[in-house]
């Protein structure tokens, strides 16, 4: 492969081979030229012996003019016969710039109009080759080393670019606009609905009777009670009695809650929270009540740190995998990377949508730049060499030019014997 010229066009190596051709057509070309007027001449110098030279000469000397004339269209196509500034010469050289802005035309109007991208475009099946390509193992585990390697560079990137600091404004400015009052409504009236407090019950329940069942618990309590009775009272150790008897009451109150479904408890239980739920959803000063707690800890601080912990822990965490250290990250990545090719694979519905998304991103971009792409060839075709282009043109093409050549000799000596022929008609009538 060769390039020169100022806008490097490019010629093969068969371009040599077909040079030598094209030379060796030419000097064919000439030499049956030569010869027409070889034999022009001598017809001429023998018609005085035979009258049958006459139409011999006819046809020397018409075959001559035709290949003399397409020899002057073949060349005047690339340039100048024999130097002259001959006027509609050099046609290709002398419209550099017209070719090229009508070349940016015909693609940007026969290639790169709507009907013909579209319909190319839908021959293309965009997903499936993503699938297939994901799907192999090795290409997705390369792609999940290319993204590893990109992920500090964004995450530098996003910290110097003040990304971070936007994001979390973003994130805040949300956070604080949400209504918590319905949220937390339709939650509870959701858990309510499953019969999930029941559970939240049963836990409760359970929590409270090993709470009662500890010394420690039977301690404190009986220690508060003693504060409480009269002196005569502790003098007899009434506490200890009554303490004991709470608490096994209680035990066993809350044992018959657990052990039974049906116990009249549950029911009130089920009323308590439905009324809490009622209240939120209808009672101003419940919302105000949640407003006040929602801002109370968006205003911690710590929250702040957390958000910083959980930042830099995990850029730390993608520059050891990143740099090889660790190599979990790159493995589960490259299993998502498979995953979701062999799930696309499987999914016509959604390759079909992908398709089509491409599609309409494809077309819409191409309208948008195919003006640009027209103007960019325009532009590229009048910074060639034409010189060099010319060459390379008539290097490719040349051989079947020079064809018209022998066609110019052969239908103008046709054309000559055959003017002549009706003129000896005419004289001998």
């Amino acid at each position: 492969m060769a390039v020169s010229g100022r806008a490097g066009v490019m010629a093969t190596s068969g371009d040599a081979t077909r040079a030598a051709e094209l030379r060796r057509v030419k000097f064919l070309a000439t030499l049956v030229l030569v010869d027409c007027l070889a034999v022009f001449v001598t017809a001429k110098l023998l018609l005085a012996y035979h009258p049958v030279f006459g139409f011999v000469a006819a046809f020397a000397e018409a075959a001559t003019i035709g290949g003399l004339a397409d020899w002057y269209a073949v060349v005047a196509l690339f340039r100048r016969p024999l130097g002259l500034p001959i006027p509609h010469t050099a046609i290709i050289q002398n419209n550099q710039a017209r070719i090229a802005d009508k070349l940016g035309e015909f693609i940007e109007t026969n290639f790169l109009d709507a009907a013909p991208v579209d319909a190319k475009l839908r021959e293309v099946d965009f997903a499936s080759f993503i699938a297939e390509w994901m799907s192999d193992r090795k290409r997705s585990a390369d792609l999940s080393r290319f993204v590893l390697r990109l992920l500090p560079e964004a995450f530098d990137a996003t910290e110097t670019s003040g990304l971070t600091q936007y994001v979390t404004r973003r994130v805040m400015t949300q956070l604080q606009a949400i209504d918590l009052a319905p949220l937390a409504t339709s939650t509870l009236h959701a858990f309510v609905a499953e019969g999930r407090h029941k559970a939240l019950l049963d836990d409760l329940l359970t929590a409270i009777h090993g709470a009662l069942s500890q010394p420690e618990t039977m301690t404190a309590f009986r220690a508060k009670l003693r504060d409480e009775l009269p002196t005569l009272l502790r003098f007899y150790r009434t506490d200890a009695f009554l303490v004991k008897r709470i608490l096994t009451s209680a035990s066993a109150f809350f044992d018959e809650v657990r052990a039974d479904p049906q116990h009249p408890f549950r029911s009130e239980f089920d009323r308590m929270v439905l009324s809490l739920v009622d209240k939120m959803s209808s009672d101003p000063a419940y919302a105000a009540h949640l407003d006040d707690l929602k801002r109370s800890l968006l205003a911690r601080p710590e929250l702040g740190g957390l958000a910083q912990s959980i930042w830099s822990q995990a850029k730390a965490f993608i520059e050891r995998s990143a740099s090889g250290e660790s190599s979990v990250l790159q493995h589960h990545l490259a299993n998502v990377f498979v995953e979701a090719g062999k799930a696309l694979a499987a999914d016509a519905e959604m390759r079909a949508e992908i398709n089509q998304g491409l599609i309409v991103v494809l077309r819409s971009f191409i309208a948008e730049q195919k003006s640009g792409v027209s103007i960019f060839i325009a532009d590229q075709v009048k910074g060639w060499d034409m010189a060099q282009l010319i060459t390379l043109i008539e290097t490719n093409v040349g051989k079947d030019l020079q064809y018209i050549r022998f066609n110019g000799s052969v239908i103008g000596g046709l054309a000559g014997l055959a003017l002549y022929s009706l003129e000896m008609l005419l004289r001998w009538l």
